[in-house]
């Protein structure tokens, strides 16, 4: 592949110019017309016009700034975005319909029902490994749940954030909607003001320093943190397809996805087998060569490409490790049994690196799981029911796919988010409108039939009478 030129200029918004935009969309909010289910409808079509009307810009932006080629950009982020809005345009009049609930005997007559009601203004933290789906996908929830928003896009994917900036004024509710480009500046600024929810996707360390900001507000905040995903890959697996998923799950992005396989745990027996399939898909897919290969990415940063190639210092290559800091590329690699305490084992990678764990039985892989956080993802490939189950009550993790990567993210029934220290919250579907709404308790009373049996003053009689309802 060509060198890709990474842009690292980005359009930052003045600090002094953040908190009258706050102020804007505050005050949109309180019109009230965001509430209107023929507005929420418009803009969703919008998001999707946009996508559809941009691609060939937003493709270019991407391949910039990862290296990317159209198809898996298509695949990984825009197909996704377009895939949501359809979902969302199909589902929401019926989502936004009061939810009927039954009402206890002490309460008739009446009746009762959850009123899904939008909080406000949201603040959306885009991550840069998927510049476009991780700002938009929480901002179709936003705005199916009734809500505006002021959007941050990473300042790493430069290209993506300056075209998002660009493209929303023209394609959304410029009352509704904002972008603010910047980094750290403009991101602490931006969490000294109240929003009504902040969802936040990257990592760890930053994803406490959101908690804590949202903390002085009492925010709720969602949170998409990642972590080390494992992967179960039993003996009795079917070879080639679980080679070939495996491959295609970790590679994608050049392995810069928060749910990608972060690791591989399998018998020592089986190992030899599982790498070998996992080698030829590897040269099926990419070449022999991936340096030439057109659908193979980039490090999105040199800072980032520094990060990945330490992690090889010292381990046992077993293929690939060849890597080029001029064009921000590393060769898909694959590592056998690193020390367990090496950062490669303790870091989430975030690049194209697997290691592959040996262990003398899949027990053994619960309690390696078991003794680290709890991943956002894991993985189990393998055809014995009985220990699918086994791992699935045994561990805990935000999602699971059974004999493949993470194709969960494409089913909008299904939420997305994490548990412990991967996350917590989750979106898509009607899962991510629920969490951008105030599901509000409504309770109507008939002036009919008043029994005075809870007013004073009290009696034995009426004490039996009360015990006996409730």
């Amino acid at each position: 592949m060509q060198a890709v030129s990474l842009s690292n200029q980005v359009n930052t918004a003045s600090v002094a110019g953040i908190a009258p935009k706050i102020r804007q969309l505050k005050t949109f909010f309180t019109s009230g017309k965001t509430k209107a289910l023929v507005w929420r409808i418009e803009q969703l079509k919008q998001i999707r016009k946009m996508v559809l009307e941009q691609q060939d810009e937003i493709f270019v932006a991407m391949r910039q700034d990862l290296g990317r080629c159209n198809m898996e950009s298509w695949t990984a982020e825009l197909g996704g975005v377009i895939s949501e809005v359809d979902h969302s345009l199909k589902h929401l009049k019926k989502w936004v319909k009061p939810r009927k609930v039954a009402t206890p005997i002490i309460a008739q007559p009446g009746k009762s029902y959850i009123l899904p009601e939008p909080l406000g203004t949201i603040l959306i933290i885009g991550a840069w490994n998927y510049p476009l789906l991780l700002v938009l996908s929480p901002l179709i929830s936003a705005v199916s749940a009734g809500n505006n928003a002021l959007i941050k896009p990473s300042e790493l994917s430069a290209n993506v954030s300056k075209l998002l900036a660009k493209l929303i004024p023209q394609y959304l509710d410029n009352d509704a909607f904002a972008v603010v480009e910047g980094a750290v500046d403009e991101t602490t600024e931006l969490l000294k003001h109240q929003f009504e929810h902040i969802i936040y996707t990257g990592g760890e360390v930053v994803g406490k320093i959101v908690m804590r900001a949202a903390a002085e507000f009492l925010t709720p905040v969602t949170l998409e943190l990642g972590g080390k995903s494992p992967c179960i890959v039993d003996s009795s697996t079917d070879l080639e397809v679980t080679a070939a998923r495996i491959v295609w799950s970790k590679w994608m992005n050049a392995g810069q996805t928060c749910v990608a396989p972060d690791y591989v745990l399998v018998e020592k027996s089986f190992a030899p087998q599982l790498i070998d399939a996992i080698k030829n898909k590897l040269t099926d897919f990419y070449t022999v060569d991936a340096a030439n290969s057109q659908d193979y990415g980039r490090i999105v940063s040199e800072r980032h490409f520094l990060r990945v190639i330490s992690y090889l210092d010292g381990q046992d290559i077993v293929h690939g490790g060849k890597h080029d800091i001029t064009n921000k590329y590393i060769e898909p690699t694959v590592v056998l049994n690193p020390d367990h305490d090496s950062p490669l084992m303790q870091q989430e990678i975030f690049g194209p690196i697997l290691p592959i764990v040996t262990v003398t039985s899949i027990d053994q892989s619960i309690s390696f799981v078991n003794q680290r956080a709890k991943p956002l993802a894991l993985y189990i490939f393998g055809k014995n029911d009985e220990l699918e189950q086994q791992i699935l009550t045994s561990t805990s993790a935000g999602m699971v796919c059974i004999n493949d990567g993470f194709m969960f993210a494409a089913n909008p029934n299904l939420p997305f988010g994490g548990v412990g220290n991967s996350g917590t919250g989750a979106y898509h579907g009607k899962i991510g409108f629920d969490n951008f709404s105030h599901l509000k308790t409504v309770m109507k009373r008939s002036f009919w039939f008043d029994v005075p049996l809870r007013y004073p003053p009290f009696t034995s009689k009426k004490f039996k009478l009360l015990k006996k309802l409730i």
